[in-house]
């Protein structure tokens, strides 16, 4: 076997260990926080609520049983490896759902409940990010739209099926309770996929105009120990050519650095922007 062999079965190892932990971690917020209250994030998992509540269906089977038509669709359209790990991942959240829905509920209070409950699916769901999969349901229904349809906004269709499950879970269990909870659950859902896959590292992005601009950035990289970058431009008010700065600093360097541009040009003028994530020297290194 080959070293390029190794490295691709020991990839593979990984992303599927990866999916089968994203889908633990999934089970764990709904077993014993979403469901035992209710609660719902949408999609699948909320038709399964619905369903076992009102006709006491495993809800891990449940979920299994909606996700064929899916999985039918899909075979082949998506890559062959994407489709092996999501069905490992439906799988293993069918079964860690019924598996933990034995086990007694870690709270009672709704409120508690889709805080950590949300939490967790976010967690979870970025885990299968990380190691591009799935456990069906919306996931794999966006991989399917975009396939057929390239230009289809996912995103806004996903957001509306959601809306639509958890009024629905609102109705057949007549608790609006359940819509207002189940929304904060989403919501921080999104926000911790947000934090975990698109990365933690917020920075900020300073552009900075000034006729000083080779004395500021010197000022800078002497007090602060960041680079500046100079963009050519044209003040079209003035029509005179321009240079603008770009530096990316840490949130407490930013106070310093204005600091830096006051002192030396008091009518410079200075935009403040936030970035997500910065990669590099001096910063984030992947």
């Amino acid at each position: 076997m080959s070293g390029k062999e190794k490295i691709q079965i020991k990839k593979i190892m990984i992303e599927v260990l990866g999916t089968i932990l994203g889908a633990f971690v999934i089970a764990v917020a709904v077993s014993l926080f979403l469901l035992p209250n209710k609660l719902s994030s949408g999609g699948v998992a909320g038709i399964a609520t619905i369903t076992y509540y009102l006709l006491n269906l495993p809800m891990g089977i449940t979920m299994l049983i909606i996700n064929i038509p899916l999985f039918l669709m899909s075979i082949l359209k998506i890559g062959k490896t994407f489709f092996v790990k999501s069905i490992i991942g439906t799988v293993s959240l069918s079964l860690f759902i019924d598996i933990l829905d034995k086990v007694t509920p870690l709270t009672s209070d709704k409120f508690l409940a889709c805080i950590y409950g949300g939490i967790l699916m976010g967690v979870g769901t970025a885990i299968l990010l990380k190691v591009n999969s799935s456990t069906g349901g919306t996931d794999l229904f966006s991989y399917i739209a975009k396939i057929y349809k390239p230009t289809i906004k996912v995103g806004e269709i996903i957001f509306l099926i959601d809306i639509a499950i958890v009024t629905l879970n609102m109705i057949f269990l007549g608790e609006i309770e359940i819509g207002l909870y189940s929304a904060i659950a989403i919501y921080l859902m999104g926000k911790i996929i947000d934090i975990l896959f698109e990365g933690i590292y917020f920075t900020k992005l300073i552009y900075i105009v000034s006729d000083k601009a080779e004395e500021i950035a010197k000022e800078i990289g002497k007090q602060i120990g960041r680079g500046t970058t100079g963009i050519y431009g044209k003040g079209m008010y003035t029509n005179s050519d321009k240079l603008i700065l770009m530096c990316a600093v840490t949130r407490k360097d930013v106070g310093h650095t204005i600091q830096i541009i006051r002192k030396i040009d008091k009518k410079g003028f200075v935009i403040i922007t936030n970035s997500r994530e910065v990669l590099g020297l001096g910063f984030k290194n992947e």
